[in-house]
């Protein structure tokens, strides 16, 4: 490489870095640029001289920009597995995806050990649909192996046109080989929160993602459900599964929502603006009404902040399997040719001051992943009491009222349980467990 051409790379290193660099100076210029900024001049001459070959010897000829475009995404590789580089189109998609539209297959992924790893598939989209699972390990596309590739390359070959096919070969923990599965691209809408009744005055809120419109939402949600339970809500369920994050102020709007006072969450990063302190303001949309909080290992980020201030509050009880523990906040920082970086700026903390990077949030009940299913009748009637010869007869003028009735509001024995009840038991054992304890939690309450 030229001197003219070596300089000008160093000026381009120069002015990304906030170095104004005067082409022609040669060597004179390369120290003082080490010395004011502290960059390792021998490395800098590396970078250089790595550029020349590769100009000079590389196979096939190199574009200059995609060169230093890949410069730039393995600088950011190397800090986390979080920073990335978004070029013009990649940070399209992402203003996009908050809002709840984008293309693809439907999941949230990160690196790990060489590989694609899933964060967490999103509900109601091909990936979800199709049985990846939080944890999954993928290691081929199509019969391309994924070892050895970035993240930003893989994301590229999982996206493509709405209709069109992927297989996906996986590692699970679990399976003795790996899975193939095949997946049909969509275009995906996301929405952001789903609420129904679980049974009258006992609510239900499922939070897939934290996007712009989440807490505005999750709050019509509430409305909806204390309408048709007659002006309030006995207990919420808040489902926090799966959910790989989003935006943090959707994270505090959803935690302001339950809480009334105390902090919310704490970021802390190196420079002043990168240091926040959030405080919840006045105002419980349930009213203290009992909370139960289900997530697992696909639970992550913002959903992470959730949980941890309403468990650090002791607001809710947090029942499920350990979060995911993505601790950090990614600042989107956009750059003057419409590209920008995802940069991790600084890690949160919870009300208590704890840091849950790589460690995840653990729950107040911790649930296995189990299916059960209603034991079949074996013919045999089980003896009871009454059933036993010469025993005492029932004083039919000292029955009192089934315990619990009187909280419930009713002045007859509880009815036997649903078949609506037992389904969910059989479809989601944790949303069933939860119920339980919603309820439970109710009656103790109004004792």
């Amino acid at each position: 490489m030229n001197a003219f051409s070596r300089n000008s790379l160093i000026l381009l290193l120069g002015l990304v870095l906030g170095v104004s660099l005067a082409i022609g100076q040669g060597v004179m210029a390369e120290k003082s640029a080490s010395r004011s900024t502290g960059l390792p001049l021998e490395t800098v001459r590396t970078l250089s001289e790595v550029f020349d070959k590769i100009k000079n010897n590389y196979v096939e000829d190199t574009d200059d920009k995609k060169l230093l475009d890949d410069a730039i995404r393995g600088m950011l590789s190397g800090l986390d597995p979080h920073s990335t580089y978004l070029d013009a189109k990649a940070f399209e998609e992402l203003r996009v995806g908050t809002t709840g539209e984008f293309g693809g297959l439907g999941i949230v992924v990160g690196m790990e050990d060489g590989f694609v790893k899933v964060i967490s598939p999103i509900d109601d989209t091909p990936a979800e649909r199709a049985g990846v699972k939080a944890g999954d390990l993928i290691i081929r596309l199509d019969d391309t192996p994924v070892k050895g590739m970035s993240l930003d390359d893989a994301v590229k070959l999982m996206r493509g046109k709405p209709g069109t096919d992927i297989l996906l070969t996986i590692v699970r923990k679990g399976e003795d080989k790996p899975l193939k599965i095949k997946i049909t691209r969509d275009r995906i809408r996301v929405k952001s929160v789903k609420h129904k009744l679980l049974e009258p005055g006992f609510g239900y809120v499922r939070i897939s993602q934290f996007q712009e419109r989440t807490g505005s939402d999750l709050r019509k949600a509430i409305s909806e459900m204390k309408k048709e339970s007659g002006g309030e809500l006995k207990g919420l369920v808040l489902d926090l599964r799966n959910n790989p994050g989003g935006l943090l102020d959707a994270a505090i709007s959803v935690s302001d929502a339950f809480l009334n006072k105390g902090i919310i969450v704490s970021v802390k990063g190196r420079t002043q603006e990168n240091k926040l302190s959030q405080s919840a303001t006045p105002g419980d949309i349930l009213n203290g009404a009992p909370m139960v909080v289900l997530v697992n290992e696909g639970s992550a980020s913002a959903s992470e902040i959730v949980a941890g201030a309403l468990q650090d509050d002791k607001r809710a009880i947090i029942m499920g399997q350990k979060t995911f523990g993505k601790g950090s906040v990614q600042t989107v920082i956009p750059l003057g040719n419409k590209s920008a970086l995802k940069l991790t700026t600084a890690r949160y903390y919870t009300p208590s001051g704890r840091s849950i990077q790589a460690e995840g949030i653990e729950p107040d009940i911790e649930l296995k992943h189990l299916k059960v299913s209603e034991r079949g009748d074996n013919g045999f009637k089980p003896i009871k009491e009454a059933d036993l010869t010469g025993h005492l007869e029932n004083p039919k003028e000292s029955k009192k009222e089934p315990a619990g009735t009187k909280a419930l509001g009713k002045s007859t024995p509880k009815p036997k349980e649903s078949k609506d009840h037992m389904e969910l038991a059989k479809d989601d054992y944790a949303l069933f467990e939860a119920l339980n304890l919603l309820k439970g939690l109710y009656l103790l309450r109004d004792r």
